[in-house]
């Protein structure tokens, strides 16, 4: 996996590299899929006891692979204090929150809160960097906002007997937005998959700490179910998925990169409904064709005219 930098090529908001458009099929569907199965995950351990075993598993894969592919594993001097700013806000942040998100409240609803990311880079990026949106993206991301309140209507009463999980939530995407800008405006020198294996390593301490506290206490050997979809979690959407998606960072420009993933809570919509029989009606057929048209307006190139 080639290094995040952001002196390579880059795709404008009107070209995107087939690249990117591979890339963002395969992380909507591990992510969207990944949302229903932290339930089966999480009956029988903590969230604290699951991370703290599965950052380290995802981490050292990441570096063991990075070896095998003859990449350096030590991160220059220039990446570290990004790559601890990034480990705590994407990786720390976002795992404990998206995870207390899922289980506090319908998962299909907690992947729609953490994927109004996009909402929040767009925010941080014009207030505390005077970034301009394109007319075409303004309407996405209107489209997105509209396509986000639809789905979330079922959820409502969750919400309001759930607070916290609201609040885990929208936490989650405001570290994630974070997370994403600290990648996009650094030009990074180290592979993405050893940036990927060092913040689930950095990650694992302070999770494995707070697992001594919050996490299992009493040793037992969990089902083979969980076992099963844990070790699927940890390699599939933890690793590959971050992977994926630090590569689309890198080939997209940041709010074209949020909200390239617009389609995420959609499938997790469908696969908790399929799953655990979680709400799915016309408001959530309404909201998928508009995530349709947001996905259009930010990834089709529009035609142009002749002179």
């Amino acid at each position: 996996m080639p290094a995040v930098q952001q002196a390579a090529p880059r795709a404008s908001e009107d070209r995107i590299p087939r690249r990117a458009l591979i890339l963002l099929v395969l992380l909507t569907l591990i992510w969207g899929t990944n949302w229903a199965l932290f339930p089966i995950a999480l009956r029988e351990i903590s969230v604290w006891t699951f991370r703290a075993v599965g950052l380290p598993v995802s981490g050292l894969a990441m570096l063991a692979i990075a070896h095998v592919r003859g990449m350096p594993l030590q991160v220059p001097r220039a990446d570290r204090s990004r790559l601890l700013a990034m480990t705590v806000a994407y990786m720390l942040v976002w795992n404990i929150a998206s995870t207390y998100a899922a289980i506090l409240i319908p998962s299909g609803q907690g992947a729609v809160l953490g994927f109004t990311m996009p909402l929040w880079a767009a925010v941080i990026s014009r207030v505390l960097f005077g970034e301009k949106l394109s007319r075409r993206l303004i309407v996405a991301l209107m489209l997105g906002v509209l396509a986000i309140g639809l789905m979330m209507a079922p959820g409502y009463a969750a919400y309001a007997h759930a607070p916290w999980g609201l609040a885990a939530g929208l936490l989650a995407a405001i570290a994630w937005a974070i997370g994403t800008l600290i990648i996009k405006r650094h030009q990074w020198s180290t592979p993405a998959l050893v940036l990927t294996g060092w913040q689930m390593l950095l990650t694992a301490l302070p999770i494995s700490a707070g697992a001594v506290v919050l996490g299992d206490l009493a040793w037992f050997m969990p089902s083979w179910q969980t076992i099963l979809v844990g070790a699927y979690i940890v390699l599939i959407p933890m690793s590959i998925g971050s992977v994926s998606w630090f590569a689309i960072v890198g080939l997209l420009p940041p709010n074209v990169a949020g909200l390239s993933v617009v389609m995420v809570p959609v499938v997790a919509m469908i696969t908790g409904a399929l799953l655990h029989g979680e709400p799915l009606g016309p408001s959530q057929v309404l909201a998928l064709l508009l995530c349709i048209g947001a996905l259009s307006l930010t990834l089709l190139k529009p035609a142009t005219r002749p002179p």
